[in-house]
């Protein structure tokens, strides 16, 4: 039986992640900064709350990593924590980088002092490419990040590199596109979406205001890509790949498609409001991941559309 102590599992990625590796028979722990003070919400609406072993990590302190690693001794470890907003880091650049960059490293520093044969997967994010226009990213692609959370997410990514080629770790960084689930909270836009537009369906003379609403992202279901992520840990050559469906839309047309779902005209319900705009933002983000269809065998089974649909049926069943 293989041991993986995941790291942020409390979140989507986290969540997901534990009911794959269940299922593949590991014993998972799951890593919180205070265990027995979080809720671990998404594990129990996935019915594997009692299935994960939960411990104290704090993932800043290296003290914490080092005594938690030499404990479990686990097999893979999966760096999925650190503040996951985009719009939040910019009010809370300090917390983003210290949580995704000075984590990262005290997990690496951790595993090469442990001398453990630690696989070790690292959460990248599409943020690191910036606005690269109508180029679709690839592993090769240049960073040029445009917010605190992109720059954290850079400077993760490096360091990973780094360790993996001084230190011969297996260590892999996915960089995952947007991909999305029931399990999102109402502060990202796509759950922000949905929730509102079904409460709308339901009664509600609510009116969802929003920021920049041509942005264009590649949108996928975040099941799929946890699967990803366990790939990259079983690959004898350590490498870094992009995930993503390799399809870009507006996010005005992931709102019309919620919005259909539920059977309203989204342009009836919603207005744009200029304060929600970011300070510097992504226009659009392309993507090409050949090289995880290539390597990993791995490829998105659901578009835009379907993520649409999945999360509004999601939501309408919870709230019946």
């Amino acid at each position: 039986m293989k041991t993986a102590l995941i790291c942020g599992i409390s979140g989507q990625d986290g969540s997901y992640l534990s009911k794959l590796l269940l299922t593949k028979g590991y014993q998972v722990f799951g890593g919180s900064r205070d265990a027995q003070m979080t809720s671990f919400t998404n594990l129990a609406r996935l019915g594997i709350r009692n299935d994960v072993q939960t411990v104290s990590i704090n993932i800043n302190d290296f003290r914490s990593v080092l005594q938690t690693l030499l404990k479990i001794k686990p097999d893979e470890v999966y760096n999925l924590a650190g503040q996951s907003s985009v719009g939040l880091s910019f009010e809370q650049p300090v917390e983003t980088l210290e949580s995704i960059s000075v984590g990262t490293l005290n997990l690496l520093e951790a595993i090469r002092f442990s001398n453990l044969p630690i696989k070790f997967y690292n959460a990248g994010s599409s943020e690191c490419f910036g606005d690269v226009g109508s180029l679709a990213a690839d592993e090769n692609t240049p960073f040029r990040p445009r917010s605190p959370y992109g720059v954290a997410k850079a400077a993760a990514f490096w360091q990973v590199a780094n360790y993996r080629e001084a230190y011969q770790l297996h260590a892999s960084t996915g960089i995952l596109f947007n991909h999305e689930s029931p399990l999102r909270p109402e502060r990202f836009v796509t759950q922000k979406i949905v929730a509102a537009a079904c409460r709308i369906a339901k009664g509600s003379y609510e009116v969802l205001t929003l920021g920049n609403i041509d942005i264009a992202r590649d949108w996928g279901w975040a099941p799929e890509y946890v699967e990803a992520m366990w790939l990259m840990l079983q690959q004898k050559q350590v490498d870094d790949y992009v995930i993503a469906t390799g399809q870009t839309y507006k996010l005005r047309d992931f709102i019309r498609i919620v919005f259909e779902s539920v059977e309203l005209d989204w342009q009836n319900h919603i207005r744009i409001d200029p304060v929600l705009f970011r300070p510097t933002d992504i226009a659009e983000g392309h993507a090409n991941p050949t090289k995880a269809h290539k390597q990993l065998g791995w490829s998105a089974s659901s578009n835009v559309s379907d993520v649409a649909r999945l999360m509004v049926k999601a939501y309408m069943n919870q709230t019946v």
